[in-house]
């Protein structure tokens, strides 16, 4: 398809690529690819290598095409590529590649888009002209938004909005007249119960419970950080499908708080005298990367100083052994996560404070953004006062030591048990 067939075979053609330019009728041209993450390799050849001759500018002014058996100039072409997953496109190829990131649309975004465009194309589309009047409430669209789609786009909301226009015109068949409104009790008669929820801030400060921020190709949401403390040997478990990068990140930052524990008003026994169990809810949704380190180094110092996490603090960051807070990506999407969950106030990398002019209008102004530079800043912000002293135990020789409560929970900021699954 790329190189073409040789003109021994029955039926022979040019490559794709030599037929768009005789279509065309210029050597100039530009030449999408569309999705080349998908570009796979079997039994019948390798796209990739030969993709590689077509792109690579120090290949492409002499591309054989076999059923010319000439060299062709390529190089005067302007290739585009789109990609959903940057990762899965073969390295070489990528390499030759200058990469620009589109950040999905924002809700705001989608809902004037679909205002502005898929109604009037859905309601064309259905036979029904200016003459029948159908408004979409802002309300109705932004629930079909957030709880019957999940895109980075607007491909699945249109067709959301397809279904509710028929519904429409079957009323204008049996020659109802109008106008009509689509509210939000009509999307939820019509669309059944929500297929998606998106995650909001935490109902009360807790201890041991933090919130941090994810991104997606499909968005930014909100991830809650669980740490449960019980009296044992110093074993760490994580769950909730945890990557490698993440396990790491979590066990950085549990190292940070056994060696700053004399600052944090612990001894650094209470760590080898107890269970640590780290879990991030929604364990059928692998989760990986390093930005959740400050989250999981928040929850895990909550945990043992029985100080409740500020509930509407989300924060997001990579941390170091030395607490260092690092630069992540993703930051448009997060904050957009944090906004629509409730929270009021996001902790953020300094080295992420470039990024600010960036985010949506809406969001600079109802966020609090704090950028910070160490650990012991997050802690400053997101922690409260300790709602009771530190769990003691005696050890063999009689010490007291500071450690977690024996029955693996811990108290919430009224003072509640709250158990952990």
């Amino acid at each position: 398809e790329i190189r073409g067939h040789r003109r021994t075979y029955i039926g022979a053609l040019p490559g794709r690529i030599i037929r768009a330019l005789r279509d065309v009728q210029t050597s100039n041209p530009v030449i999408v690819l569309d999705e080349i993450d998908k570009v796979g390799s079997d039994w019948r050849g390798d796209p990739s290598s030969a993709l590689l001759e077509v792109l690579d500018p120090e290949q492409n002014s002499n591309f054989t095409d076999h059923y010319l058996e000439v060299p062709f100039d390529l190089s005067q072409v302007i290739f585009i590529t789109t990609s959903n997953q940057k990762q899965n496109i073969p390295a070489p190829l990528y390499d030759r590649m200058e990469s620009i990131d589109m950040q999905g649309y924002i809700e705001d975004e989608k809902v004037e888009i679909a205002q502005r465009h898929l109604l009037p194309k859905q309601i064309e589309a259905h036979g029904m002209g200016d003459e029948i009047d159908i408004t979409l409430e802002d309300e109705a669209l932004r629930q079909m938004i957030r709880h019957y789609t999940r895109e980075a786009g607007v491909r699945q909301l249109e067709r959301t909005i397809g279904t509710m226009v028929r519904k429409i015109a079957v009323r204008v068949a049996s020659e109802e007249n109008g106008p009509f409104t689509i509210t939000t009790a009509a999307v939820e008669e019509h669309l059944g119960p929500e297929k998606f929820t998106f995650g909001l801030a935490e109902e009360k400060d807790e201890i041991g419970v933090s919130t941090g921020l994810a991104v997606s190709g499909v968005g930014g949401d909100v991830l809650a950080i669980e740490v449960s403390l019980s009296e044992g040997t110093g074993k760490v478990q994580l769950t909730g499908s945890l990557g490698d990068v993440m396990r790491e990140s979590a066990q950085a930052a549990l190292t940070y708080a056994r060696a700053n524990a004399k600052q944090l008003g612990l001894e650094v026994s209470a760590f080898d005298k107890s269970n640590i169990h780290i879990h991030v809810p929604a364990g059928a949704t692998p989760k990986d990367g390093p930005s959740a380190g400050i989250a999981l180094a928040t929850a895990i110092i909550s945990a043992f100083t029985n100080r409740p996490v500020r509930r509407t603090v989300a924060m997001t960051g990579e941390v170091t052994l030395r607490g260092k807070v690092l630069a992540i990506g993703g930051l448009k999407g997060k904050t957009i996560a944090a906004h629509r969950a409730g929270i009021d106030t996001v902790i953020l990398p300094k080295d992420n404070a470039k990024d600010i002019p960036e985010l949506p209008e809406r969001v600079r102004q109802d966020l609090n953004l704090i950028p910070v530079s160490h650990l012991s800043e997050v802690l400053d912000i997101a922690l409260l006062e300790a709602v009771a002293p530190p769990f003691t135990v005696k050890t063999e020789t009689g010490e007291e030591v500071n450690v977690p409560m024996s029955n693996g929970g811990s108290p919430t900021a009224d003072g509640a048990l709250h158990a952990h699954s």
